[in-house]
């Protein structure tokens, strides 16, 4: 193996500057979300979103982004799940992109929220057929005996619900109401730019943090 503490980068790609910021973090953030897309970034959409069980134990998954507004940042799941578990017991999260093609991280925290039925309802009409069946087949999170449950179940949901399953009910959306926005760009010499947008009452407070 590689001798990890060897490992070297230099960040060269761009700068963040309180202009750039100017119109608060909502824009900011869509703005940084079109360029990683239209710089190919690999899975622009893909976001660590972090939860705190009872047990006080932090956990850690990546979900995709699927809306993203005033109200806050929209994804779908199994909601008895693990982190379902967590959010119904400590509804606060922490989300967290990297885009590493353009040496950016935005980080997100805020209160998390279940979307309506009628939101996660109209998601999940518009998602493929296999992945409405697979939303059936699996017991997310829960140990299962082999690869072989997760295709009986899909093959049991497909006899019983056809071409149009419905939503489950344990399977939905979640919405992070975003308190605290962080936007991070490296820059060489490890003077990176870090500007953090914390929510004051109903204003945005912008400030710059040491790298």
């Amino acid at each position: 193996m590689s001798k990890l503490s060897e490992f070297r980068k230099s960040y060269e790609l761009g700068e963040l500057d309180e202009a750039e910021a100017a119109d608060g973090p909502l824009a900011l953030f869509n703005r940084w979300m079109e360029e990683a897309i239209a710089h190919d970034v690999s899975e622009p959409t893909a976001m660590t979103v972090a939860t705190v069980g009872a047990d006080g134990r932090p956990s850690t998954r990546v979900v995709l982004l699927k809306g993203c507004d005033a109200r806050g940042m929209v994804w779908f799941t199994n909601y008895e799940s693990r982190k379902g578990e967590e959010l119904a017991h400590n509804p606060f999260a922490a989300l967290q992109f990297h885009w590493v093609e353009m040496e950016r991280v935005v980080r997100i925290e805020g209160r998390v929220e279940k979307t309506s039925a009628e939101e996660s309802d109209a998601y999940f009409k518009s998602r493929p057929l296999d992945s409405r069946l697979g939303a059936w087949a699996s017991p997310q999170s829960r140990v299962i005996g082999s690869r072989a449950v997760l295709v009986a179940n899909a093959a049991k949901a497909a006899a019983q619900h056809g071409l149009n399953p419905p939503r489950p009910p344990h399977w939905g959306g979640y919405r992070l109401v975003p308190d605290r926005f962080e936007f991070w760009q490296g820059r060489r010499s490890r003077l990176h730019d870090r500007l953090r947008f914390r929510l004051d009452g109903d204003r945005w407070v912008r400030e710059r943090l040491a790298p």
